[in-house]
């Protein structure tokens, strides 16, 4: 069951006309007589009253802190706590780096780690151990990660980030070769509560579904969906071989993995501490499937003079919606919920000529490659 299907449970009476009726009936059969609504002793009651309904209100909230459907921030950690599972912290972009000598050498040269790097801006990128260039070769590939934490190391394209900041002897040049990615905020507590619930899957050892998505997860905060699938599959019983297990990332607002979070990811569920003996693991980009989203809407000729809010209300629902429908994968391509989006948002009538109902598969993921908004004009009811 997912989370917002949870009822949400209340620990006391928060009702303030139920409490103040509680508390003068009990305080009127205390004295045997009634309180007129001017009795001095009334009006004290009142202050009562709104001390008991803000303590409920406090009791309430104490006891939604201690589920893990309701509960945020350091509550929520000493929950995830006693299943193993602390909040990730940010982390910072990492980038594949190619270190270029101007001419071969007779003995191997080393570029020492820490050396940075930018693409001319205040982003820097630090090398993460030393890098040798050997004898007679003139260049080597190295890992280098941002200074700084957080997404602004993020989509510096190949060949973006090629200025040294501290010179080595014989170094001639040094340029990305791949893109820049992984940085991320520290993990936010809609995340942190679907990995705290995933958690016991990782207790078994015997390598299955839930326990390699779980440990994929924890590879970056900049992950929003992992699916694994393994031999006899549900959806495609014949696509992954015997003995294999395919890991498909999405990482958040629908962006796709690049090499660095895929090979950060293949090296945690391929630990040895991780994986069954016998089990072949790859780690994959989503198929993508592309779709135009086309639609016209019409607002109630009585609603003219709000005409350009519920306008860019609409867009701001239809926003909503293209990100929701790329933000998990396996999610089927849902028009339905497109059309009752923006018909909550105000308009009177929708007409979605695409996309179409399409299922998609778990290793799948639908994001809109085009968009036509149209606004068809005020339509009497």
């Amino acid at each position: 069951m997912e989370f917002r299907n949870l009822p949400k449970p209340s620990f006391a009476e928060r009702d303030p006309a139920t409490i103040e009726g509680n508390v003068l009936k009990i305080v009127q059969g205390l004295l045997g007589r009634k309180l007129a609504r001017a009795d001095p002793l009334r009006v004290f009651l009142d202050g009562v009253d709104a001390l008991i309904i803000q303590q409920r209100e406090l009791i309430n909230y104490t006891g939604l802190q201690n589920t893990l459907a309701y509960a945020s921030g350091r509550n929520l950690e000493q929950i995830g706590i006693m299943v193993g599972a602390d909040r990730l912290p940010a982390s910072s972009a990492t980038v594949t780096l190619q270190l270029n000598l101007s001419k071969s050498r007779l003995t191997g040269t080393t570029i020492p780690k820490g050396t940075r790097v930018t693409a001319g801006d205040s982003v820097y990128f630090a090398l993460d151990a030393d890098a040798v260039i050997a004898a007679g070769e003139t260049s080597v590939t190295a890992s280098a990660t941002c200074t700084v934490s957080g997404e602004i190391g993020n989509d510096y394209a190949i060949g973006e980030i090629d200025r040294i900041v501290d010179p080595v002897p014989f170094l001639d040049s040094i340029v990305n070769i791949t893109r820049s990615e992984g940085g991320a905020g520290t993990e936010l507590d809609d995340s942190y509560r679907e990995r705290i619930r995933e958690a016991p899957e990782s207790f078994s050892v015997a390598g299955p579904e839930g326990a390699y998505e779980y440990w994929a997860k924890t590879a970056s905060p900049a992950i929003a969906d992992v699916e694994a699938m393994g031999p006899g599959d549900s959806e495609a019983p014949d696509k992954v071989k015997p003995g294999c297990v395919e890991i498909y990332v999405l990482c958040a607002n629908g962006e796709l993995p690049g090499e660095e979070i895929l090979q950060d990811v293949y090296d945690i569920v391929n630990a040895r501490d991780k994986r069954p003996l016998t089990d072949y693991v790859t780690v994959n980009q989503p198929e993508v499937i592309h779709y135009p989203l086309e639609l016209t809407y019409y607002i109630d000729r009585e609603d003219a003079t709000a005409a350009a809010s519920i306008q860019a209300k609409v867009e701001a629902a239809i926003a909503d919606w293209a990100a929701w429908q790329k933000g998990k994968l396996g999610r089927d391509i849902n028009p339905s919920k497109l059309i009752h989006d923006v018909k909550a948002a105000g308009a009177k009538r929708v007409e979605v000529a695409s996309p179409s109902f399409q299922k998609i598969y778990k290793w799948q993921v639908a994001i809109d490659d085009t968009q036509s908004i149209k606004f068809g004009g005020l339509e009497d009811g």
